[in-house]
């Protein structure tokens, strides 16, 4: 009785089958961006302070339900701010600093913020995962 001889795949195409069979594996969650000189924690409590939940929907900061702005739950994993802005942590800081500077005529507001209470704000928005 003949039975055919079981061939391995040539050495090139095996190696290609198992670089695409291990391509996804590995990865996880995108890293938090870092935001120097930001504490998450006082950045939540400046969203309350001043009074984000006015036009957002914003975790763990109470109140938070309105819905002028988008909901900011998951900011973390965005890829834009304001529909164009990358979202990156010296834009991130910029856009909370003054929004108009970044995007004039945009509905966010200029509330104040001052460039340390936007870092601090903005440690907060990248730990909404």
């Amino acid at each position: 009785m003949y039975l055919p001889r079981f061939q391995l795949p040539c050495r090139p195409c095996a190696l290609l089958l198992c670089a695409l069979a291990l391509a996804g594996c590995g990865k996880g969650e995108e890293p938090t961006p870092r935001v120097s000189g930001g504490d998450p924690e006082q950045g939540r409590r400046l969203m309350a302070q001043y009074q984000c939940a006015a036009c957002h929907q914003i975790p763990e900061v109470p109140g938070a339900h309105g819905n002028a702005g988008p909901p900011l739950e998951g900011f973390g994993r965005r890829s834009y701010i304001a529909g164009g802005i990358p979202n990156v942590p010296d834009e991130l800081v910029r856009w909370l600093d003054n929004p108009q500077a970044l995007k004039p005529g945009s509905p966010m507001p200029d509330v104040g913020v001052s460039p340390a209470e936007a870092r601090h704000m903005a440690a907060y928005l990248y730990s909404l995962q």
